[in-house]
């Protein structure tokens, strides 16, 4: 099924009933005039029905729609304090920091902002949509997708458009829209990741059901960003070399004693343990992931290599030679960055080293993320955060003996995963409801893997492999090694 179906079956609700009118117009301002940041802003077919100095309250009428195509507008930016009725500027006004056009539909109105290309279109299918933007910034304006409200048929070229001009993104979040965030924040608080509110947020996003994940994942089941090391390659055979490059950078041997932190379903413990010959003791807190990965161990021969236990990292005991922990560690916490390195600098051997896979932030945005709370953390991963490189390496610094002895960073490849997930998705749309899952939880995993795929694709999020050590470590690095 295409994004183009999915538009189509969404009802139109633009009959606002007449008491949210104010409402939705002084809503419907303010979020025009903040797009504005995006480089000019013009209404199309939006002739006013009375004076440009009626009430703020008052509706303006219904325009008559134009022939004029969007590559024919002229130059210009909303002025005024009527930002649905704009004025004509001659001046281009605040020139956007990145390119491309955003075209905002609703009923017989339009409006564009923006210079240049891609253009990337919006539907507003009910006028509820502005006052969760305005409200709420870009939570909301997520929230109300999820309920139908609008759609676009390139999510994730809307999201890189937003990307390419921040001040934009970054007005969407200010105004009216602070006033939610309190709110947001209590609640993140409320999802801190000791130990059982760590099973609480776990079980929220993994147990949702395994039969849920297999319908999209490839049938190593990795969760995580595949390496495409040739354009052709499958999702499966990209999420195989991913996870050849870990045991290459590890130097794994037989008879080598890895520990995981964070199963997954097991992908990398069976790939491990049958291609190398380790013994992997692999920790979760998911009973679903739990379950199937013993199950996928049993059925491959290896329960004898592969032990799944379901067990707080904190708690483990042991030694190990290596340790292995592929995107976990935005499940720790800022709060227990110091605690995840100090445990995982106990639990190796001297000589030990360790395979840190993580989704990053840039290091200049980390400490105010930290005061923030997006729609990832909201709905799709309770208690969830993103580390920077930084952040990371100051941890462990200051909690444990071990050193960053390699680093890349893989994020386009993830642009690219995501990508290969969302329309596996897309296309088992009718399985996800046979599993008894709802159209406002398909939309918002639609706009969660767009969202990410995005943030991917503009490089403002990264995926590092860190190859970390203890100071008796002597491996050979396999430089170049994809």
């Amino acid at each position: 099924m295409s994004d183009e179906t999915l538009t189509a079956t969404l009802p139109l609700n633009l009959a606002a009933p007449r008491w949210a009118r104010p409402l939705h117009t002084l809503a419907r301002r303010l979020v025009l005039a903040k797009l504005a940041r995006l480089g000019t802003g013009v209404a199309l077919g939006a002739a006013p029905a009375h004076h440009p100095d009626a009430p703020m309250g008052a509706e303006p009428g219904a325009g008559t729609g134009s022939d004029q195509t969007v590559s024919q507008l002229p130059v210009a930016v909303i002025t005024g304090s009527h930002p649905d009725r704009p004025v004509v500027s001659a001046s281009a006004g605040a020139v956007a920091v990145g390119s491309g056009r955003l075209l905002v539909r609703e009923g017989d109105r339009h409006w564009c902002f923006g210079q240049g290309e891609p253009l990337v279109e919006v539907e507003v299918r009910d006028p509820a949509f502005w006052p969760a933007m305005a409200f709420g910034g870009t939570v909301g304006a997520g929230e109300a997708f999820m309920d139908g409200h609008w759609e676009c048929e390139d999510l994730t070229g809307l999201v890189q458009l937003l990307l390419r001009n921040r001040p934009a993104l970054m007005d969407m979040e200010e105004g009216l829209a602070r006033l939610s965030a309190p709110l947001r924040a209590l609640l993140h608080r409320a999802r801190d990741n000791h130990r059982r509110g760590s099973r609480r947020n776990i079980a929220a996003h993994y147990d949702l059901g395994n039969d849920f994940y297999r319908l999209w994942l490839d049938e190593t089941l990795m969760y995580s960003s595949a390496l495409f090391t040739r354009p052709d390659m499958s999702l499966a055979e990209a999420s195989t070399a991913k996870l050849e490059l870990i045991c290459r950078k590890l130097d794994l041997r037989p008879g080598d004693q890895v520990l995981e932190i964070g199963t997954g379903w097991g992908g990398f413990a069976l790939y491990a343990a049958s291609r190398y010959g380790c013994r992997v003791t692999s920790l979760t807190l998911s009973r679903e992931q739990a379950e199937l990965a013993r199950q996928r161990a049993a059925a491959a021969g290896l329960a004898d290599r592969v032990e799944v236990q379901l067990r707080d990292y904190r708690d483990q005991r042991g030694q190990y030679d290596k340790l292995v922990s592929i995107e976990m560690i935005e499940a720790v916490g800022a709060r227990h960055l110091e605690t995840y390195f100090r445990q995982c600098g106990r639990l190796l051997k001297p000589t030990g080293a360790m395979l840190l896979q993580a989704i990053t932030i840039a290091d200049q945005r980390y400490q105010a993320a930290l005061k923030e709370v997006d729609f990832i953390q909201k709905h799709i991963f309770p208690g969830g955060f993103l580390p920077s490189v930084t952040a990371m390496a100051s941890a462990m610094t200051r909690a444990c003996d071990l050193k960053i002895v390699h680093l890349e960073d893989i994020g386009p490849h993830y642009a690219e995963t995501l990508a290969r997930w969302r329309d596996n998705f897309v296309r088992r749309l009718d399985a996800v409801r046979a599993l008894g899952f709802d159209e406002r939880f398909i939309r918002m995993w639609r706009f969660y893997l767009s969202y990410c795929e995005g943030g991917f694709r503009e490089r403002d999020l990264g995926t590092v492999q860190m190859l970390l050590a203890k100071p008796g470590w002597r491996g050979a690095l396999p430089l170049g090694a994809w």
